[in-house]
Formats: structure tokens, C-alpha cells, sequence
């Protein structure tokens, strides 16, 4: 899994490809020709690469979240390749946003609105994801924002914990995707969505 994101502004011109959250003052930095490897230097974990001048070697780039090609891809695993790092670019596992079917939905111990809910978002592909919204129930159709996906407003989806239980996901609301919205709570589908579909913000 991989993110990517391009800034012409703050940035001048780069590319950021991330694998995982880490905090920037545990990171070091490396860099060959244009392109940057960050480091967790804790973990020794590649965290994420820096590519300057992405716009003369990647076409259409514009602020903001980027799907890159699979000639993208490859491009950047060679750049990688010729600059002796180690952590290669997958290609990530279909679209970001999906209907997904919440199949249960249980209070989380300890908390006074938080549930944790098994949602499968494809051919019996199911996430444990932690919701707090009034409105989450077993048997709903619901926009799911899966690990790696980038929010309307620049935030990152990761693998996280909420009151010590894992959640792997985001169950969304209309004003999370940036939609009107006119009430609180989640966004519930109706059945005419097919559960794993891609959902177009």
C-alpha cells in the first residue's frame, strides 16, 4: 500500500510517495539525483520517497492526491532501482473508495459511542473498522475509505487503534467526501449500490 501526493506550491514540484505514518522527527533522509528516500531511523523502515521535478517525468500531475499509472510505477521502481534503495513501489489493490456492507456492529467496551463493525467491502473481503457515528447499524450500505486513501481535505487514511481496537479503514460521511450534507452521521447507500463497488466522490 502507497500513497501519493504532488505539491506545486509548498513543495516546488515534488512528488510524495508514502508507505506508513511516521513522525518527521524520528526520519532521515537520503538523496540520489531528484529522488529523496525517508527512513524511519528507529525501525529502519523506508517510509516514503521524495521525487523533485515530478512534473518532467510524470504527465498531468495537479495538487493534490495522484494515481499514478502502472508505466508511472515502473518508472519509479527503476529510478529507485539505479539509486540503491531497497523498497519498491505495488501497485495498490483497486480503488480507494468502495461500498462496503456492514455485517455486525458492536459497542467497543469502555466507550459511550464508539462501535466496531466487520464491513466487507468486496467478495467477501471484510475490515474491522471503528465508527463513531449515532447512525452506524448492522445491514447498512456505506462508503468506505480503505487504507491509503487520501480525504477530500488532504487527510490520510492509516491502520489505526480507538480505545485499544484496531480499525483499518474509515466509514465516511457525506461531509467527510466532501458532499453536502445536511444532517450528522454516516452516509447510507441504498441497495441499488453494489457492495465493493468503487464509489466516485
Amino acid at each position: 500500500m502507497f500513497v501519493s501526493t504532488y505539491n506545486n506550491n509548498g513543495l516546488n514540484d515534488t512528488l510524495m510517495i508514502l508507505f506508513e505514518k511516521s513522525n518527521s522527527d524520528v526520519q532521515e533522509f537520503k538523496k540520489v539525483d531528484d529522488l529523496v528516500e525517508i527512513k524511519n531511523k528507529e525501525t529502519n523502515r523506508v517510509v516514503g520517497y521524495n521525487l523533485f521535478n515530478a512534473s518532467k517525468v510524470i504527465n498531468n500531475l495537479e495538487n493534490g492526491s495522484v494515481v499514478l499509472s502502472g508505466e508511472d510505477i515502473v518508472y519509479l521502481n527503476d529510478t529507485i532501482k539505479k539509486a540503491h534503495f531497497t523498497k519498491e513501489i505495488e501497485p495498490n489493490d483497486g480503488p480507494s473508495f468502495v461500498v462496503g456492507f456492514v455485517k455486525s456492529c458492536e459497542p467497543v467496551e469502555g466507550s459511550d459511542h464508539l462501535n466496531v463493525t466487520q464491513t466487507e467491502i468486496d467478495k467477501g473481503k471484510v475490515l474491522q473498522i471503528v465508527c463513531g457515528a449515532d447512525n452506524i447499524k448492522a445491514n447498512e450500505k456505506v462508503v468506505v475509505a480503505k487504507v491509503g486513501a487520501v480525504m477530500p481535505d488532504g487527510m490520510i487514511i492509516w491502520p489505526g487503534e480507538l480505545k485499544g481496537v484496531a480499525s483499518a479503514g474509515m466509514i465516511c460521511s457525506k461531509k467527510e467526501l466532501g458532499l453536502p450534507q445536511a444532517a450528522k452521521g454516516i452516509m447510507i447507500l441504498d441497495e441499488s449500490y453494489e457492495t465493493g463497488a468503487e464509489f466516485q466522490i
